[in-house]
């Protein structure tokens, strides 16, 4: 269970995930040369994690597309965390419980946005020519 920043930390060290402090309770982790950045931020009672995709298209059509394929990865491809939108932008986010989060939680919600970014981005990237984030 994670209860401070201390802890997050350590468990980041333990999947060897490479981060960087940038606050108190908020961190960066680097997903692999080329990828978005994806923060954590501990926001008791949960951890929220959170990674920009890219714009959304100004075509109907093509933002109709986009839509479509972002709810059909959030239903089949996606155990964790959720496409979404904020002002304007795609994300990718997860909130996990700190009461119950475990090394192996930790560790299958970071890859399930790792997989994400690495599967799923470059095909959303060529929907409508979506802005990518670097």
């Amino acid at each position: 269970m994670i209860q401070s920043s201390e802890d997050l930390e350590g468990y980041l060290a333990r999947l060897e995930r490479p981060f960087e402090r940038l606050g108190e309770g908020t961190y960066v982790l680097t997903m692999g040369q080329g990828q978005p950045l994806v923060a954590l931020r501990l926001e008791p009672p949960v951890l929220l994690v959170n990674v920009e995709i890219g714009g959304v298209p100004t075509g109907t059509e093509a933002s109709r597309e986009l839509f479509k394929k972002l709810l059909e990865l959030n239903a089949n491809a996606l155990m964790h965390a959720a496409y979404g939108l904020e002002r304007e932008r795609v994300v990718l986010s997860a909130a996990l419980s700190l009461e119950t989060l475990d090394l192996s939680e930790l560790e299958a919600a970071l890859a399930d946005v790792e997989l994400a970014l690495s599967e799923h981005v470059p095909a959303l990237h060529d929907i409508g020519k979506v802005s990518a984030v670097r």
